[in-house]
């Protein structure tokens, strides 16, 4: 892959971690609630969702999920259910006091974990990246460098824009002072989780 090559896939990949989605909705929500710090096993967890996309792609078994509609399908709808799941676990969510030196209530395994099952149950993730990496591959040249060229970039890129994500939303701790508003920052986000189920709910393939 040439520098050229590589800084037009960069250019795209910058702008697809920027285009919101369930990850960038979940990465402010921890924002939100514990800080930059502690929303890093969330980012971290993303990260391993979306690196198996792309594994998944790279190995050829994305086009078989992308070809299946019944997989697909399930696959869907599964994702569509967790982020509802979310979304109402976040309206329902107790207020807390806000103290910079509080333990969070959810362990960093959980959100871990909990972050990676978004990218993961992502169908769109699949579909995108089988029409996104074939414009960039070199016929000439072997596939497997440049799969993980393209598949490190998208992963640290997206890591940062998380990163950046995580840190405006954690600015809105210091107008999260009383019981009132941290409730309506709650119903916000969960409002945005049952968002984003109902646009992977209305995602067909073209």
């Amino acid at each position: 892959m040439t520098l050229t090559l590589w800084l037009t896939f960069l250019i795209a990949a910058v702008l697809i971690s920027l285009s919101p989605g369930a990850g960038a909705v979940n990465t402010m929500s921890n924002g939100v609630r514990f800080g930059v710090k502690r929303s890093l096993p969330a980012i971290l967890g993303l990260q391993l969702g979306y690196g198996a996309q792309i594994v998944l792609v790279g190995a050829g078994l994305g086009a078989l999920v992308a070809s299946s509609a019944t997989l697909l399908t399930v696959i869907k709808w599964i994702g569509v259910a967790y982020l509802i799941w979310l979304g109402i676990q976040k309206w329902r969510e107790p207020v807390l006091a806000v103290d910079e030196n509080e333990e969070p209530d959810i362990s960093p395994r959980r959100q871990f974990w909990d972050a990676a099952l978004v990218n993961v149950t992502n169908p769109k993730a699949t579909v995108f990246l089988i029409a996104l990496f074939p414009q960039f591959l070199v016929a000439e040249a072997p596939h497997g460098p440049q799969l993980v060229t393209m598949g490190t970039t998208l992963i640290l890129v997206d890591c940062l824009v998380m990163l950046g994500y995580a840190l405006l939303a954690s600015q809105l701790l210091r107008f999260m002072t009383t019981p009132r508003r941290q409730r309506q920052m709650n119903r916000l986000f969960g409002g945005l989780f049952v968002t984003a189920a109902v646009a992977l709910a209305s995602f067909k393939r073209a």
